[in-house]
């Protein structure tokens, strides 16, 4: 499966676009994660915790176009937006969504 955030693929040709697919992934947080990562945000530096809890979500969103894709027959996904956001009391809740749209390219 060929993904891009761009709306053609550069030297193939869409031959057939199949429909906007999306794929949704909320992760919680639980409070010693949320506990290390406030003492992170106070002493400065990446929060390894989080970024870990952001890279499955998006791993579990993708999946899931993925598999819409193949659902339809399309051989690539173009024109993907990737989107963050914090959800639930104190942003205790990380949710990644993803969309495009479902081609077959030659």
């Amino acid at each position: 499966m060929i993904l891009s955030t761009t709306p053609s693929i550069e030297g193939k040709k869409i031959t057939k676009y199949l429909g906007v697919i999306s794929g949704e992934a909320i992760m919680g947080a639980n409070i010693f994660k949320d506990l290390f990562a406030t003492v992170r945000d106070i002493v400065g530096g990446r929060s390894a915790t989080y970024e870990k809890e952001l890279h499955k979500a998006k791993d579990l969103a993708t999946g899931e176009i993925i598999a819409a894709a193949e659902k339809l027959g399309a051989n690539a996904i173009v024109g993907i937006d990737l989107d963050y956001e914090t959800m639930g009391a104190n942003g205790g809740m990380l949710m990644v969504s993803i969309s495009g749209t479902a081609v077959v390219i030659e």
